[in-house]
């Protein structure tokens, strides 16, 4: 799901959330993300626009978008947590180890594999996101 910039904003005034300069940054920096970021990744990146802005600001900010649907939390490769656009289903990643680049890609063949996880550890699986971690072609001939 693209999150628009104009839309987080009417939701979240029409929530009763005041729209600060340095939330209206947090927003605008999570809506031009193309991959999942760090509270700190957003941090840096919106303190370039406004550098009063503080770190309590950015989670608290996130917690309301994450609140509005906006966003979702997932897994970061250092074991640490993050953020990342939600989607309206589930969502498939190819991610370069190297440079960060994540591309989307359609396909769906997870059916028997998710009705065998579901059997063995008694969850009910109620949506899905894939992620792939490798090179991508660039990089690989960087080598």
């Amino acid at each position: 799901m693209d999150l628009d910039l104009d839309t987080l904003k009417t939701q979240l005034s029409e929530q009763g959330y005041k729209l600060t300069r340095q939330r209206k940054a947090v927003v605008a920096v999570v809506t031009q993300a193309h991959m999942r970021l760090s509270a700190a990744d957003v941090f840096a990146q919106a303190q370039r626009v406004c550098p009063d802005l503080g770190l309590t600001t950015v989670y608290r900010t996130l917690e309301i978008l994450e609140e509005l649907g906006a966003i979702r939390r997932v897994h970061l490769d250092d074991g640490c947590e993050g953020f990342a656009p939600a989607s309206i289903e589930h969502g498939h990643h190819l991610i370069c180890s190297r440079c960060q680049e994540t591309v989307e890609f359609e396909g769906c063949n997870l059916s028997t594999l998710l009705k065998r996880v579901s059997g063995q550890t008694g969850f009910t699986i109620q949506e899905h996101w894939l992620e792939l971690v490798g090179l991508c072609p660039k990089c690989q001939r960087k080598k």
